[in-house]
C-alpha cells in the first residue's frame, strides 16, 4: 500500500500554460505591432514633406454668397488629378472625414468636423464627375463625387460620397455649368 502510495505522489502532471513563454511572445507581438504603425506614421509624414510646395489651403471668404447646393456626407481624401492612387496629405487633405458642401457663386465651401476646412474657388474648378474610386476607397460606379480643382500648380481630384447619393448628379452638373460660364466669360473678353 506504502508503494501505491509513493507512486502516486511521484507522479505529476505535465505544466499545461508556460507563462512565461507566453508573456515574451504577447510582448514581443506588441513591440511588433507598434514598429509596424511607428513606420506608417512616418511614411505619412514622410509623404507630407514631400508634397510641403502644395501652397497653403484657401481659407473661407468674408461674404460667399448664397448657397446653391449643399451636400452632407464624408470627404475620402484627396489626389493628383488623374492619379487616383497618388493620394494628397500635406495640410490636412489625407485626413478622412464628415464633410457639409456648400457650392455658391465664389466656390465650394468645405467643412470638416475634426480636420481642417477648406475653400474652393470658382475659378479654380476644373470639372465635377461620378467616379469609382479615389486612394483608399472604392464603390460601386458612380460611387464618389470627384472635383478636380486647381491649387497652386498642381490639379487635385477631392472625393465626396453625399449620405444620399441621388444628389450628386445635381453636383456635377451645377459645377459643369459653372465651369462652361467662366470658360465662355473667359473667351469672350
Amino acid at each position: 500500500m506504502t508503494s501505491l502510495i509513493i507512486l502516486a505522489a511521484g507522479e505529476k502532471s505535465a505544466e499545461v500554460t508556460n507563462w512565461a513563454g507566453r508573456v515574451g511572445w504577447v510582448v514581443g507581438l506588441g513591440i511588433f505591432v507598434a514598429f509596424v504603425y511607428w513606420l506608417m506614421r512616418q511614411g505619412w509624414k514622410w509623404r507630407g514633406s514631400l508634397q510641403s510646395d502644395l501652397p497653403e489651403l484657401p481659407g473661407m471668404p468674408e461674404a460667399p454668397g448664397e448657397a446653391r447646393l449643399t451636400l452632407s456626407g464624408r470627404y475620402h481624401g484627396s489626389t493628383t488629378a488623374g492619379q487616383w492612387l497618388d493620394r494628397i496629405v500635406a495640410h490636412g487633405l489625407g485626413t478622412r472625414s464628415r464633410v457639409e458642401l456648400t457650392l455658391t457663386d465664389a466656390g465650394i465651401e468645405v467643412v470638416r468636423p475634426g480636420a481642417t476646412d477648406f475653400f474652393i474657388p470658382a475659378e479654380a474648378l476644373r470639372e465635377a464627375r461620378l467616379d469609382k474610386g479615389i486612394a483608399g476607397k472604392v464603390l460601386a460606379e458612380g460611387g464618389l463625387l470627384i472635383v478636380t480643382w486647381a491649387h497652386g500648380e498642381k490639379l487635385l481630384d477631392s472625393g465626396f460620397r453625399s449620405d444620399r447619393a441621388a444628389e450628386h448628379t445635381a453636383w456635377v452638373e451645377a459645377i459643369t455649368h459653372m465651369n462652361h460660364a467662366s470658360t465662355t466669360e473667359g473667351t469672350a473678353r
